[in-house]
């Protein structure tokens, strides 16, 4: 148990985030009776929880609903004992035996630590797009599409995330003008699907066309100007949806002894350990990731076993 009695709170471990590997390596940490503190800044479920419908999750025929499955994996890891607290990880010190961590809530210490805080919504960085920012210009269609009924969309992006997110988005708006960049990446299924869509009417497909400018009146977004083979062009639009990736919530540990790649994720060796002896990363925070649900999940299970493994004294760092 949680040792409170000295300055510095002590926990056996400390996982940072709330998504599905987080969660999954929560239950089996738990269940091990290795005393568990979560810390997710955002949403407990990361983006899972905020994905309209997920189809390719093992055991579920016909899908589960992002947020319903979060919950789901929630109540799991709180059952067998796992504590979630609201706040913010900034650093990481390796102090030896205790890693200390700097968090919202103030310093403690954890025997073992469990990098998993995902990725976040990758921006396209145009003039318009943060002074828009939740009045015109979104990233999430299961958060906000539903305030756009009967209206014009732009949506940014041509892979599977921005393809779904579109045919999802078709739900509320009258039209949605896709923005694809160079051709469409989403994969076959997906775009054979898609383009019912654009038999319908409902959605139109702008291949080799950047987004060069997000306007507005009023607070609110009114206009999207992009370049289509080399010609300006412009969308009347009551709201702009953006889909072209992902980059890694890594940054409370750029200044750490923890190894990112070149794009920022964190490395870890076979045993999923970081460069820190006792730091481990999991799911789409790690390099190497294929950013989906299930291989985030059995990545959890791995690091809550491989934790187990160090605390007992049997699994090693990565060597730099």
């Amino acid at each position: 148990m949680a040792d409170t009695t000295t300055e510095i709170p002590k926990h056996d471990v400390i996982i940072v985030g709330a998504g599905p590997a987080a969660l999954t390596a929560a239950i089996y940490t738990t269940r091990e009776d290795i005393e568990t503190l979560l810390f997710e800044r955002g949403v407990v479920g990361g983006l899972a929880a905020v994905t309209d419908k997920i189809d390719n999750y093992p055991g579920f025929p016909d899908g589960v609903e992002g947020l319903t499955l979060a919950q789901d994996l929630q109540k799991q890891a709180e059952r067998f004992g796992a504590v979630i607290e609201l706040g913010e990880i900034t650093a990481i010190h390796d102090e030896g035996e205790y890693k200390r961590i700097e968090s919202t809530s103030g310093d403690m210490h954890a025997r073992a630590v469990l990098i998993a805080t995902g990725s976040d919504y990758k921006k396209i960085g145009v003039p318009g797009e943060q002074e828009f920012y939740a009045r015109g210009v979104h990233y999430c269609a299961t958060c906000d599409g539903a305030f756009y009924r009967e209206k014009k969309l732009v949506v940014v992006g041509g892979g599977n995330s921005a393809v779904q997110e579109a045919i999802f988005l078709t739900r509320f708006a009258s039209h949605i003008d896709l923005l694809v960049r160079s051709t469409i990446k989403a994969s076959d299924v997906l775009q054979q699907e898609l383009q019912e869509y654009v038999d319908k009417g409902k959605i139109t497909i702008h291949l080799n066309t950047t987004t060069d400018l997000i306007e507005g009146e009023d607070k609110f977004v009114t206009k999207v100007t992009g370049t289509k083979d080399g010609k300006k062009i412009e969308f009347d639009v009551d709201g702009v949806f953006v889909f072209v990736g992902l980059e890694p919530n890594s940054e409370f540990v750029k200044n750490s002894a923890v190894l990112l790649d070149e794009i920022g994720f964190v490395t870890t060796n076979q045993d999923l350990m970081t460069a820190i002896p006792g730091v481990f990363a999991c799911g789409d925070i790690r390099s190497g990731a294929t950013m989906q649900i299930a291989s985030a999940a059995g990545e959890g299970a791995t690091a809550a076993l491989k934790i187990r493994e160090y605390l007992e004294g049997r699994a090693h760092p990565i060597q730099n």
